[in-house]
């Protein structure tokens, strides 16, 4: 949310050093996760890259010119600017911050933490899409298992032909797991049909939900009615909360392993909705306009406000958590971690730090 309504650079910075070190304090605790085909930092140097270099010569504005292409050629021809490399590689920043919390929000939540946060209406999207997501480690992790068999009996990549050994045997494993999985998903009744659960009424009463909130949209942002567009906002969104718990209490989901929902968890999530806030809402007496920097027509220093900078600490609350939690040694053997061996009272396992 943060890097979404920002490119100040000293935010920015401060969220990617948020989620570095959150990623540090996870890596600490010694996670089962399946690993990256490529690191995080090689992604970045790519996409900072591209993005500087393919914003600067696309975008021809800003006083400060580094070099002029010569406009006979198209598309590129044209000054290139400091301002334009700079926005190029903030955006890149910014690509590389989401895809380094996504990351890291998929190293401590595993698929089944992350599908009992999913309210029970979309249970079966989630289900879905659980599927496609553990698609692709499952078939990184088969293709590599494939390719060291058929090394072993002594075959060679060297043309476009020796390809097909690899590939055949993975297409047959795909299909031979999504015929498995379907038999599975079948012998579980899921998805099975419940015509109460998709009745006109559902339908009708969604489609209503979703017209008061346009409406209310229109009405606050486009006609200026702010108490009548409010009202209608509230109105939709009531609307569409009831009818999907309705939909939810029908739809059966059975916990063969509860999970309860920690102090630590309402921890972590208040410090993230704290620090989204800071950048969301305005706040009466927090000067905002820090959050909104454009290099352009001139650059210019970054302002700073320190209690936007102070709102981001929010982020490091699962680091703080995950810090009271015992750690493997290189033997494998878990051992208490520092506060512990203090006698300090221990934070019990947060569900999305991968607890029990």
């Amino acid at each position: 949310m943060i890097l979404s309504t920002t490119r100040n650079p000293w935010y920015v910075g401060l969220v990617l050093a948020a989620i570095a070190v959150v990623r540090a304090a996870i890596q600490r605790l010694d996670l089962s996760t399946s690993p990256l085909p490529f690191s995080i930092l090689r992604f970045g140097l790519f996409v900072v890259t591209f993005s500087a270099i393919f914003n600067a010569l696309s975008v021809h504005f800003g006083r400060t010119v580094l070099f002029v292409i010569p406009p006979a050629i198209p598309y590129l021809g044209g000054p290139v600017t400091l301002e334009a490399l700079v926005y190029g590689t903030l955006n890149g920043l910014v690509l590389t911050g989401l895809f380094a919390a996504f990351t890291v929000f998929n190293q401590a939540v595993t698929i089944r933490q992350l599908i009992r946060l999913v309210p029970q209406a979309f249970f079966p999207v989630a289900i879905m899409v659980s599927i496609a997501i553990t698609f692709v480690p499952v078939t990184l992790r088969h293709a590599r298992d494939i390719r060291e068999a058929q090394a072993v009996r002594g075959h060679r990549l060297r043309g476009l032909r020796d390809w097909l050994p690899l590939v055949m045997p993975l297409l047959v494993g795909g299909l031979e797991r999504a015929l498995q999985l379907a038999e599975a998903m079948t012998a579980r009744g899921f998805a099975s049909t419940d015509e109460a659960g998709h009745d006109a009424l559902t339908r009708l009463t969604i489609l209503l939900g979703l017209t008061l909130l346009i409406g209310g949209w229109l009405l606050r942002l486009v006609w200026g009615y702010a108490v009548g567009g409010l009202l209608l906002l509230l109105a939709g969104i009531g609307l569409i909360m009831g009818i999907l718990w309705r939909v939810g209490r029908r739809v059966s989901r059975t916990n063969y392993r509860p999970q309860p929902w920690t102090g630590a968890d309402w921890a972590i999530v208040a410090g993230a909705v704290g620090a989204a806030a800071g950048f969301v809402v305005p706040w009466p007496g927090l000067d905002r306009s820090s959050i909104f920097f454009y290099p352009y027509p001139q650059l210019s220093w970054p302002a700073f406000q320190p209690l936007l900078g102070l709102v981001i600490a929010g982020l490091l609350v699962p680091a703080l958590l995950a810090l009271r939690l015992p750690v493997k040694n290189k033997r494998g053997v878990k051992r208490p971690s520092p506060t512990a061996q203090r006698g300090e009272p221990q934070i019990p396992p947060a569900g999305g730090l991968g607890g029990p």
